[in-house]
C-alpha cells in the first residue's frame, strides 16, 4: 500500500510539473501583457503616463528583463517551498497569502454543495432503485438528466434571473451574510445532485441483482429490509469514488459562480488574473487546482482501500 502511495505521489509530481511547463509556455505565446492589458481596461497605464524607466523598473522586479527559462526555473524552486511571489495586480500582496484567504471560500461553497447533493441525491437516488421503471422512478431520472447536463454558470443565471431579478427573494451580488451563500449553492449543488442521484441508482440496482440478495430475500427478510441492511450499505462504498473527484471539480468550478456573484473565492482570483494577463497568479492557481483535482482522487483512493479489501489487493498486486 505505501509503495502504491509513493507510485501515486511521484506520478502526480510530474504531471503538476508538466502543467506548469505547459501553462509557463503558453502564457509567454499568448498576445499582449498586464500593462497593455491595464491600460485598455483601466485607461491610466498609457504611454504618456508611464515613462519608459517605470517600465523598466516594473519588468526588473518582475525579472521580465531575463529569459523564460530562467523565470520558470525560479518559480518552479519557489514554487516547490509554496513561495510565488507577488502578483502583477496586487504587488503589495504575496499570492500565497491569498490563495490562503480565498482558497477556503472555494472549498467552502464546494462541500455545502456537496452535502446538498448527498443529502438529497441519495434518497432520491434510492427512491428511483426501488420503483424501478415506475413514475417515481421516470420522475427522479428525467430530474437527474436535468440538473447533471445544464453547467452551473448557465444555473447561475437563471436562478439570478428568477430568485434574483423577477421575485426578489435574494441579492443578486454580495458577500458576507447567510443569504449571499443561497444562489451560488443551488447553481453549484444542483449538477451533483443529478450525478449522485443517477449513480446511486445504478450501483443500487446492480446490488439488488446481486445473488445474496435474493438469497437474503428467500430466507425471509422483508424487501425494504434486505435493501437497508444489505444493499444500501454495499451500494454506498462506490459512491466515495465519485465524491472526492465531484469536491475537487466543484472547486474548479467555482471559477464562473465565484466571478459572476462577486465571491471573494480563489476562482475569482484566478478569472480576474486571467483577463488581466496577470500571469504569476494565473500560474500559482493552476498548480493549486491541478493538485487539488490529483489530491483528491489520490485520497478517494486511499478510502476506497480501505473499506474495500478487493480493491487494496488490487493495489498490492498492482
Amino acid at each position: 500500500m505505501i509503495k502504491y502511495i509513493g507510485k501515486r505521489v511521484l506520478y502526480m509530481l510530474l504531471a503538476i510539473f508538466a502543467i506548469s511547463l505547459i501553462t509557463f509556455s503558453l502564457l509567454q505565446l499568448a498576445p499582449g501583457n498586464f500593462l497593455e492589458t491595464q491600460r485598455l481596461l483601466e485607461q491610466n497605464l498609457s504611454d504618456a503616463t508611464l515613462s519608459s524607466q517605470q517600465k523598466e523598473a516594473w519588468e526588473q522586479s518582475f525579472d521580465l528583463d531575463k529569459p523564460a527559462w530562467y523565470r520558470y526555473v525560479k518559480f518552479t524552486v519557489n514554487a516547490l517551498r509554496f513561495k510565488f511571489g507577488p502578483s502583477f495586480k496586487y504587488p503589495s500582496q504575496q499570492i500565497e497569502d491569498i490563495i490562503g484567504r480565498t482558497l477556503p471560500i472555494s472549498l467552502t461553497l464546494a462541500l455545502i454543495a456537496i452535502i446538498i447533493a448527498l443529502v438529497i441525491g441519495i434518497p432520491l437516488g434510492i427512491l428511483s432503485a426501488m420503483n424501478r421503471n415506475k413514475f417515481p422512478d421516470r420522475i427522479a431520472v428525467f430530474l437527474s438528466m436535468i440538473g447533471s447536463s445544464i453547467p452551473s454558470y448557465i444555473l447561475a443565471v437563471v436562478f439570478s434571473y428568477i430568485l434574483g431579478v423577477v421575485f426578489h427573494l435574494v441579492p443578486t451580488i454580495g458577500w458576507g451574510k447567510p443569504i449571499n451563500y443561497v444562489l451560488p449553492i443551488l447553481a453549484l449543488s444542483l449538477g451533483p445532485i443529478g450525478l449522485v442521484t443517477k449513480y446511486m441508482r445504478g450501483t443500487l440496482i446492480d446490488t439488488m441483482n446481486q445473488e445474496y440478495i435474493k438469497v437474503a430475500c428467500v430466507k425471509g427478510g422483508s424487501f425494504k429490509e434486505v435493501v437497508l441492511k444489505h444493499a444500501l450499505r454495499n451500494s454506498l462504498i462506490p459512491l466515495i469514488t465519485v465524491v472526492g473527484p465531484m469536491v475537487a471539480s466543484l472547486t474548479v468550478g467555482t471559477v464562473f459562480v465565484e466571478n459572476m456573484f462577486s465571491i471573494p473565492g480563489l476562482g475569482q482570483y484566478f478569472a480576474s488574473a486571467a483577463v488581466n494577463r496577470d500571469y504569476p497568479m494565473v500560474m500559482a492557481s493552476t498548480l493549486v487546482f491541478a493538485f487539488l483535482v490529483m489530491g483528491m482522487n489520490l485520497l478517494v483512493d486511499i478510502v476506497h482501500a480501505a473499506l474495500d479489501p478487493r480493491v487494496k489487493k488490487n493495489m498490492q498486486g498492482g
